[in-house]
């Protein structure tokens, strides 16, 4: 077996190189709970997408996104911001007031209310605004590391990932993390590993994370070999399979079989899952609620039946949630192909952009500090 480096994200050295990809509304504090207990806490968590203007508003939802269980060791917080001033104020506010051991910021997202004000995985396109973001983070984060995690581009006409890295690099980001897509294609398609591993050669001063297509250790093993990247991002593969990171941890450290849980073993983890939400939203319905997502993935493969599925998709207490569960044949084994694709697998091949975005990627006279979201999460 391959014997791979540990990750060094400034101070914090991540063994095995595995990090959870943020994503709006699900890497919560109760997600990152489930999967860090699942790796027996290696790896590393980061949090939904907190937008900068919010965090500097101190919006309540927002105060909340960014609540940390005392055992989440280093603490990593995803930014969102277009406006570098803003985004400056929101490192300051992390470090001033201990929030976090690591600030990662999010030029990847290729979701419309995003892209439409030129942020995410729009931004990278306009070069000299990209560098005085980071410029921004890196000069306010003391001896926080700042890391960002990026696409290839805005679609295969505007590349942008070898630019952006190397910005990256001149104004002192720690880490990269590209998923290997442009923002047209969204989550359809194929992943571009050769990308990354492009990405890897043209920026050999820092670590370069690869993202996109890992729905097994396996593949996390394969993409690590192929590319020679110092680390691998997992988003969609772990969606209702929070075991997916004790897999990742066997399969790295050569230790064991993967994780196949029977479908007891699989409710269990729901009602823990729904528990921990009502707990952390101080409410066990709005948790149950706010589980309903997750439902379908959970239970991707197994013989449950249509009608049941919908039941459990309008579940409003656990002892509601536990009674239907206990109707399933619970014997069921770990389904033959649910390690597969899950998430969102289509492409949109269009990109909400803000009018004339593309005419020149060095002029940013459109963008102000009105593009910032004020909301959190997405």
């Amino acid at each position: 077996m391959t014997a791979f480096t540990p990750l060094a994200i400034g101070p914090h050295i991540v063994q095995p190189p595995v990090v959870l990809a943020p994503m709006a509304g699900i890497t919560n504090a109760p997600f990152r709970t489930l999967c860090r207990e699942f790796s027996g806490g290696k790896g590393l968590f980061v949090s939904e997408m907190i937008t900068t203007r919010a965090l500097v508003e101190r919006n309540e939802k927002t105060m909340q996104l960014i609540r940390f269980d005392e055992t989440e060791k280093p603490r990593s917080i995803q930014l969102y911001g277009v406006d570098p001033v803003t985004v400056g104020k929101a490192v300051r506010m992390i470090v001033d007031e201990d929030l976090a051991d690591h600030i990662d910021l999010n030029f990847g997202c290729p979701v419309p209310k995003v892209t439409r004000k030129g942020g995410g995985s729009a931004l990278p396109y306009k070069r000299p605004l990209l560098r005085a973001i980071l410029n921004e983070a890196v000069g306010n984060a003391g001896d926080l590391p700042v890391t960002m995690k990026m696409r290839k581009g805005i679609d295969d006409d505007h590349i942008t990932y070898l630019d952006a890295g190397r910005i990256a690099v001149e104004e002192g980001v720690t880490a990269i993390a590209l998923h290997g897509r442009t923002a047209a294609q969204h989550y359809g398609g194929t992943a571009d590993w050769d990308a990354i591993a492009r990405l890897k050669e043209h920026v050999p001063e820092i670590p370069v994370l690869g993202n996109g297509d890992i729905w097994s250790a396996d593949d996390a093993l394969r993409m690590m070999r192929e590319t020679g990247c110092d680390g691998v991002v997992v988003g969609r593969g772990c969606l209702g399979r929070p075991w997916l990171f004790g897999d990742l941890v066997a399969g790295f450290e050569g230790t064991g079989a993967y994780a196949a849980p029977g479908l007891r073993v699989v409710a269990d983890a729901m009602v823990r899952h729904a528990r921990l939400l009502g707990e952390w939203l101080g409410d066990e319905a709005r948790g149950v609620i706010d589980f309903r997502k997750h439902v379908a993935w959970y239970l991707k493969g197994f013989s449950v039946g249509s009608e049941m599925r919908k039941t459990l998709a309008v579940t409003s207490s656990l002892d509601e949630l536990r009674a239907q569960l206990s109707e399933l044949d619970l014997d069921q084994p770990w389904p033959v192909g649910a390690d597969g694709p899950r998430g969102r697998t289509s492409g949109n091949n269009r990109v909400v952009l803000p009018d004339g975005w593309l005419k020149d990627p060095y002029d940013c006279s459109g963008v102000s500090e009105d593009a910032e979201l004020d909301t959190s999460g997405g």
